[in-house]
């Protein structure tokens, strides 16, 4: 079964970086886009960045250009969204998502506090 599994978040002060990893099993990484999303409180989950199979096609909300940067290791079947100069506004909870086999599939999500 399709399993996709968050860690790397957590508590930073406003500028500095955080690096979330998502590990995926069950399916054929290295066919599927993978993305990232986040959801803040009260707000609606939203996508912050995705990429094609073998890395050649990137996607960015415009919020995170420039900031952010999403890659992935087929070998590892792990997808990774380093994130420098946070701000607050960054706060939110951070899900890796993929679309397989007719289904989305989502992680557990970890949280991301930006605070001074």
């Amino acid at each position: 079964q399709v399993q996709l599994v968050e860690s790397g978040g957590g508590l930073v002060k406003p500028g500095g970086s955080l690096r979330l990893s998502c590990a995926a099993s069950g399916f054929t990484f290295s066919s599927y886009v993978m993305s990232w999303y986040r959801q803040a409180p009260g707000e609606e989950r939203e996508l912050v960045a995705d990429i094609s199979g073998f890395g050649g096609s990137i996607n960015y909300a415009d919020s995170v250009k420039g900031r952010f940067t999403i890659s992935r290791d087929n070998g590892k079947t792990t997808v990774y969204l380093q994130m420098n100069s946070l701000q607050p506004e960054d706060t939110a909870v951070y899900y890796c998502k993929v679309l397989a086999y007719g289904a989305a599939y989502w992680g557990q999500g970890t949280q991301v506090t930006v605070s001074s």
